[in-house]
């Protein structure tokens, strides 16, 4: 097996130099080099331009800096253009970073007469909710899926390139294969691609990574409800479903006892939920559960989703119903 450079560099630093090394090749100077490589990379400066503004009719300059201003890329395209990345793997934004960034590359632009395009690239996958905040900052989201589509479609001879396209597409691989691999041998890329899929199919809230002194885990929150202040939800532990109640301050332990009655004694048998192992006293509290085996399957079974979907939506029915019932019948906060 060919050994494989990304599998080695593995940091988001690794990732900021290929994306320098790759855009400083769209420069003149680099044609009579690697003519494939240039082109490959004058193309891929015209896509991120295209983001954002018009891309220039020639492209006679390209310089490339990094870590200036903090910004992760810099890309400065003829006289006419600033292309800055916030280049991101796995982690998101935060402290405001954007917005400082957006205003760094729009002063300086002020100054040149430039345009300015901002592009927030990511190579792990993120919840369509998180993705509409990067939009808000106006910065262009550049998602894995695009730069592997853009890497196929076009070649270079190149290790390089070669190594930073597998690298990609294994990790797209990942994601995409949960749904012809048995339940039980499931990963945390396994949970993120049933997550992405069933958001493509239904409205949720959010997903993403959730880090505690367990070690941590990947979550989906299907819903949120207003219900006499307090906030029931349903919530996918890569694992059990779980019927929450938050955010929490004041008498935890009879809000939570509440909620636990009120939905074990209005649940059909065979919806099968059960008291969780044990009950948390924190802001967000699981009050009942539906093991994995009953909602998503066994674990020597593979996945069908259109099942997945339908008795998520009856749940999340049942759930509506039970809460619009208390109110009805003139309970304040169960």
């Amino acid at each position: 097996m060919k050994p494989n450079l990304f599998d080695f560099a593995t940091k988001e630093l690794s990732q900021d130099a290929f994306l320098s090394w790759f855009l400083q090749w769209a420069d003149p100077s680099c044609a009579t080099t690697n003519e494939s490589l240039h082109k490959a990379a004058r193309q891929f400066a015209i896509e991120l331009l295209s983001l954002q503004s018009t891309p220039p009719m020639a492209i006679n300059r390209v310089k490339v800096v990094r870590q200036w201003g903090n910004i992760d890329i810099w890309v400065e395209v003829n006289d006419s253009h600033l292309v800055i990345i916030e280049d991101k793997v796995g982690t998101g934004q935060h402290s405001g970073q954007l917005a400082r960034y957006h205003a760094i590359g729009q002063e300086w632009c002020r100054e040149r007469n430039c345009e300015l395009v901002c592009v927030y690239l990511k190579t792990q996958s993120d919840s369509a909710r998180r993705l509409k905040q990067i939009e808000q900052e106006k910065f262009a989201f550049y998602s894995r899926r695009k730069l592997l589509a853009f890497l196929e479609a076009i070649e270079a001879q190149s290790d390089i390139y070669t190594d930073f396209r597998d690298r990609l597409r294994n990790w797209e691989n990942s994601e995409s294969g949960f749904a012809e691999k048995p339940i039980g041998e499931w990963d945390g890329n396994d949970w993120k691609g049933l997550y992405q899929a069933i958001e493509e199919r239904r409205p949720i809230e959010d997903w993403g990574y959730v880090n505690n002194p367990a070690g941590g885990f990947w979550n989906l929150v299907l819903n949120w409800f207003d219900h006499n202040g307090i906030f029931p939800y349903m919530q996918i532990e890569q694992g059990n479903l779980c019927f929450k109640v938050g955010e929490v301050h004041h008498q935890r332990r009879d809000i939570r006892e509440a909620y636990h009655r009120l939905l074990m004694g209005s649940a059909p048998a065979e919806m099968e939920l059960e008291r969780p192992g044990r009950f948390g006293s924190g802001a967000y509290m699981t009050v009942a559960i539906v093991p994995k085996r009953v909602w998503l399957g066994c674990d020597d079974e593979v996945v069908n989703i259109s099942s997945v979907l339908g008795r998520l939506a009856a749940y999340e029915s049942w759930l509506r119903d039970a809460l619009d019932l208390d109110i009805a019948e003139g309970h304040a906060n169960v």
